[in-house]
């Protein structure tokens, strides 16, 4: 996609701190970290959603957020890690091609777990919601 800052970063167009990188996947540092390390993990290929992907394609970008995790603990070795997807505008997602986070954690940093992210006061009771999925 021509307009897609991530397309353009995959294509060599715009400068990036590249960490891991594949034949499906690229792997750079995030312009704006939230932790020392934190990273951004792209399908070099474009997709707007999660649900564009097939299996293959969810199986090369496994491949590959696992290389870029095996890089992060050769570099930095932190205390842990967080990875999170933010899917569709409503969960924070501001480039409309898919992308995960690895956020490297270490002892004492302030952060919390996925968790965190969201305490809605309407959660729903899960029993009642199990009974949809049935």
């Amino acid at each position: 996609m021509s307009d897609c800052l991530f397309c353009k970063i995959a294509a060599g167009d715009i400068s990036n701190y590249t960490v891991y990188q594949d034949e499906h996947v690229l792997a750079f540092l995030d312009i704006h970290p939230c932790a020392k390390g934190h990273m951004v993990v792209i399908p070099k290929k474009h997709f707007a959603s999660l649900l564009h992907m097939s299996t293959a394609e969810w199986q090369q970008l496994s491949g590959g957020l696992q290389g870029a995790i095996k890089r992060l603990e050769q570099v930095l070795a932190p205390d842990g890690l967080n990875i999170g997807i933010n899917e569709r505008s409503a969960a924070g997602q501001a480039v409309a091609h898919v992308h995960w986070h690895i956020i490297p954690r270490y002892e004492g940093d302030g952060g919390g777990s996925m968790h965190s992210i969201v305490r809605s006061k309407d959660a729903g009771d899960v029993k009642e919601i199990a009974k949809l999925f049935v």
